[in-house]
């Protein structure tokens, strides 16, 4: 039986799957099987992450009943492009089917797989192993020529002269020169111009989502421009910022992150230390969006003019920076749409506003809109997106968006969809710190990047397992990781009690562990100071303007530079992907490797985890991954100083003083 006609490799309809299928079924039904396609989610329900310019790798365990030779084949476009892009498939073993493609183009992507029964390919499989075996092939020979005379019937044209010409040079051959012209490139390369597809079977589509590079690999960088100042008394402007500008740039960050720069409100407005009272001059939470000047599309009257944030953007860009902006969901009780849009909040009856809880704590300065009050749909959505498209058309290709997972996914699916429609480079990062299936979610839907657990990931068991589990599927189709070391709502017991040490460890784990890292400004000065007992800054910026002396005593500037400079310097330290974990007999250093996946660059990462104490350890080279026997010697070269060596076998010493650096960074590679 032949089939000319592909037909899908799913499930076979069945209202009760516990019957038997019907004949018709299963005269139907396809007989090649494609299974366990990768990367997908949920079946193809969300679209896989990739980044333009690097290979997409897919693979798909493809078999069929018998020992006929198979052919698989990977499709792809761009979903808003008819034009499809085909490469064969390598038979791995096992059933697994490998194939890759590179997407330039940003957006949504789709991919599927064609496979089907390859009669001359299992001719020619069948042949070769019988004439290596000595075993008579004068029948294998005619059917040689007779699957020819067949390929030829079914084309015309040059294709079809070409196969007939090579069939009749069979005649007067001797049996070994019919062989080889039988198993030629010629003879595989025009019976397969010509095969007809026997049993062709296709897989879905499967949608990938396309970002540009700064989804995977970026420096950032968090400071409020009103602190830009040195008096307390004055509020800083951009027109102050473009002065940090250079140091940002020389410390190798590529991202200048603002909290939110809109109008703050005044009614319940927060006084020093997160206090219920706010004096007259107090600057209040920039979370509070919204006043008599304006909203969630306008600037904070002290910050500037919208000019001045237009040159702000345009001078950063020309120090390679990008800004990206807040985007906070929630409006103060002075924002305009409590009047112009009623509708769009939650009322309590006795007509005050539903402000902001989570008890026992309460945030009167702050409301939250109601995504699906009668009022707000589809009008709050779509003010929502204009809002965001606003500041894309002002030079804003990345949003830091606070609290996703308290609004609701269908909205964000539809909004970041619709965004990157039009705008297909716009990047947005979920500050989400909640329940794991949800941050993943949030990937799913749409997010390019993700605030993550590391934070909380101290000991060497716990960075090990969640660097692990952030490599695997599904995390690694839908998570992009950004270790953000400290924010202004985070200052990590760890960092309170470590010192500078502390300090730089956790700055090696972010800048080693992921491509994606990011710092609040005044990390780099080592800053601790903690409300007791919380996880909080004394004197918080978001409530206070806070001067900084950006050149004081004991900060590590330097090596974050350093650090940076390494990332740029070495690919496979672009990722969060790539890591493994080798032996390292001291469960105060935390010792993997980062590399590329032809380990062309091999990356060897050793911290110490205690920031009181020098450790010392055995441990052992990953030579077989270099495919060097346990005796070989290595190269290696310390990043953060220029120190080079050789390596004599598999298992060394390392002793790590966090008083001098708590970390090594090594470059390896085999001895020539």
């Amino acid at each position: 039986m032949s089939r000319n006609e592909p037909f899908e490799s799913v499930p076979m309809a069945n209202d009760h799957p516990d019957q038997a299928i019907s004949l018709a079924q299963a005269l139907l039904a396809p007989r090649l099987v494609i299974e366990d396609t990768a990367p997908v989610l949920d079946g193809g329900t969300f679209a896989a992450k990739a980044i333009s310019g690097q290979p997409v790798t897919v693979s798909s365990k493809v078999y069929s009943d018998g020992h006929d030779r198979l052919m698989v084949l990977l499709h792809w476009r761009e979903a808003r492009s008819r034009e499809w892009h085909s490469v064969p498939m390598e038979d791995a073993g096992n059933d697994l089917w490998l194939g890759q493609f590179t997407p330039t183009g940003l957006g949504l992507h789709l991919f599927s797989i064609e496979a089907w029964i390859d009669p001359y390919a299992t001719f020619c499989y069948d042949l070769e192993k019988k004439f290596n075996a000595a075993v008579e092939i004068k029948l294998e020979l005619e059917e040689g020529r007779l699957l020819l005379g067949k390929g030829a019937e079914r084309t015309d044209g040059a294709l079809r002269e070409q196969i007939l010409t090579l069939q009749s040079r069979l005649v007067g051959l001797d049996e070994q020169a019919q062989v080889a012209l039988l198993l030629g490139e010629d003879a595989a390369r025009l019976m397969a111009e010509a095969e007809h597809r026997s049993y062709l079977t296709r897989s879905i589509e499967f949608p990938l989502d396309v970002d540009r590079p700064a989804a995977q690999f970026a420096s950032w960088y968090e400071l409020f421009p009103r602190s830009i100042t040195d008096d307390p008394a004055r509020h800083g402007t951009f027109n102050d910022v473009h002065a940090r500008l250079p140091m940002i740039r020389d410390m190798g960050f590529d991202v200048l992150y603002f909290p939110p720069i809109h109008p703050i409100g005044r009614s319940h407005r927060k006084g020093p230390n997160n206090s219920l009272q706010a004096g007259p001059d107090d600057p209040g939470s920039p979370y509070a969006i919204g006043s008599a000047d304006g909203g969630h599309d306008a600037i904070h009257p002290q910050l500037g003019s919208r000019e001045d944030f237009r040159r702000l953007v345009a001078a950063a860009a020309e120090h390679g920076l990008e800004i990206a902006l807040d985007f906070a969901i929630q409006c103060s009780q002075d924002h305009p749409w409590l009047v112009e849009h009623p509708g769009w909040f939650s009322w309590r009856p006795d007509g005050t506003i539903r402000y902001a809880e989570n008890p026992p704590k309460k945030y009167q300065d702050i409301v939250n809109v109601d995504f699906y009050a009668a009022d707000a749909v589809p009008s709050l959505w779509l003010a929502l997106r204009d809002v965001v498209i606003g500041w894309v058309e002002e030079g804003v290709k990345t949003f830091r968006v606070d609290n996703p997972h308290t609004k609701p996914l269908p909205f964000w699916q539809w909004l970041i969809a619709n965004v990157r429609s039009q705008y297909p480079d716009v990047l947005f990062l979920a500050e989400a710190f909640t329940k794991p299936a949800m941050m993943a979610r949030l990937g799913k839907v749409g997010y390019a990047q993700s605030y993550t657990y590391f934070t909380w990931r101290n000991s060497k068991q716990e960075l090990q397992e969640y660097f692990e589990t952030l490599n695997q599927p599904p995390w690694s189709h839908c998570y992009r990781p950004n270790f953000f070391v400290n924010t202004p709502d985070i200052n990590p017991f760890f960092l309170q009690r470590s010192g500078r040490a502390g300090f730089l460890i956790r700055a090696a784990l972010a800048t080693m562990g992921s491509g994606l890292w990011g710092m609040y400004s005044g990390f780099e000065l080592c800053e601790a100071a903690a409300i007791p007992g919380k996880e909080e800054y004394l004197d918080s910026e978001k409530y206070e303007i806070r001067p900084r002396d950006f050149t004081a005593p004991g900060n590590i500037i330097a090596e974050i530079a350093q650090l940076n400079r390494i990332r740029r310097q070495n690919p496979a330290l672009q990722t969060h992907l790539g890591v493994a974990f080798f032996n390292c007999w001291n469960d105060n250093i935390l010792y993997f490797a980062k590399r590329t996946a032809d380990r062309e660059n091999y990356i060897l990462i050793a911290i110490n985890l205690d920031p009181d104490n020098v450790q010392e350890a055995n441990f052992e080279l990953p030579l077989w991954e270099l495919g060097l026997d346990d005796n070989a010697d290595t190269y290696g070269e310390d990043l953060m100083n220029g120190h080079r060596w050789t390596w004599h076998g598999k298992t060394q010493w390392m002793r790590i003083d966090p008083s001098y650096q708590p970390f090594g960074i090594w470059r390896i590679s085999a001895a020539q």
